[in-house]
C-alpha cells in the first residue's frame, strides 16, 4: 500500500505519504488563504522526498473537515482528481479525528478548531482513537459545561481558553496529514471501511440565492 493523505480543512495545508507501516514523508504549511496555491507543490515535494512517483500511489485519503467551504473543497477536489486519474480508491476521514489521533491521549478530551464567526468546530473523544460526540459547530460559551476541566487541543481551544480551561499547548494546534495517514492505514489494515470523501460543512454557506430578485429575462 502507498497511501497519499492530504488535508486543507484548517489553515494548515498538509500532505503525507504512508506505506502501510510508517510515514515516508510529510509536509505542512500554515496559510489560510493559499490552499489552492500550496497543495499541489506540497504533494510533489512529499513524493520527491519519499523517492516515489504519483503512479505508485494505491489509495488517497482526504480530511473531510469540518472546515470552511473554500479551503475544504480544495483538498477534497484534489483527492477526487487523483483518484480518478490513478484509478485508485479515495477515502475520507474527519479532520478532528486526525488531530485527536496525533494527541496520543488515553483519557477523555476535546478537540476544537476555528470555525470563524466566533464559533468552533468540536468533538469529544474517549481516547485518541474513539470519538464519542460530534463533530458539531457551536459558540464556545455554549460549550462551557461540556468541556469544563477536560483536556482540550486545537486552534479553537487555544483561541477560547476562557471556555476550554484544559488547553494542552504541548499538543498539535492544526491537523497533520501524517497523523491522518497513520490513522487511515491503521483502520484499513484492520479491515475497517473508511467513509467516502464527503465534506462536513455543518452549516449553510454564506452565499445565498436572493429571495426576491428582479427577473430580467423575457417571460
Amino acid at each position: 500500500m502507498l497511501l497519499l493523505a492530504l488535508d486543507t480543512a484548517t489553515p494548515a495545508v498538509t500532505v503525507a505519504l504512508h506505506d502501510g507501516e510508517r510515514v515516508l514523508a510529510h509536509s505542512a504549511q500554515v496559510d489560510a488563504r493559499r490552499h489552492g496555491e500550496l497543495l499541489l507543490p506540497a504533494v510533489d515535494r512529499v513524493l520527491r522526498s519519499a523517492g516515489r512517483g504519483l503512479p505508485q500511489v494505491t489509495a488517497v485519503v482526504a480530511g473531510t473537515g469540518p472546515g470552511p467551504y473554500t479551503g475544504l473543497r480544495v483538498g477534497l477536489a484534489t483527492a477526487e482528481a487523483f483518484g480518478a486519474a490513478l484509478g485508485v480508491p479515495v477515502h475520507g476521514l474527519c479532520t478532528l479525528d486526525g488531530l485527536a489521533y496525533a494527541s496520543g491521549l488515553d483519557v477523555p478530551f476535546v478537540v476544537a478548531t476555528d470555525a470563524r464567526r466566533k464559533e468552533v468546530y468540536w468533538a469529544r473523544y474517549a481516547d485518541a482513537r474513539t470519538r464519542t460526540a460530534g463533530p458539531a459547530v457551536d459558540r464556545p460559551a455554549d460549550l462551557a459545561d461540556e468541556v469544563a476541566g477536560v483536556p482540550a487541543l486545537g486552534a479553537g481551544a487555544r483561541m477560547y481558553a476562557e471556555t476550554f480551561t484544559g488547553v494542552r499547548t504541548d499538543l498539535p494546534e492544526h491537523v497533520s496529514a501524517a497523523a491522518l495517514a497513520s490513522l487511515a492505514a491503521e483502520r484499513l489494515a484492520a479491515g475497517t471501511e473508511l467513509p467516502p470523501p464527503r465534506p462536513l460543512y455543518l452549516r449553510r454557506p454564506d452565499a445565498q440565492v436572493p429571495a426576491n430578485y428582479k427577473v430580467v429575462t423575457p417571460r
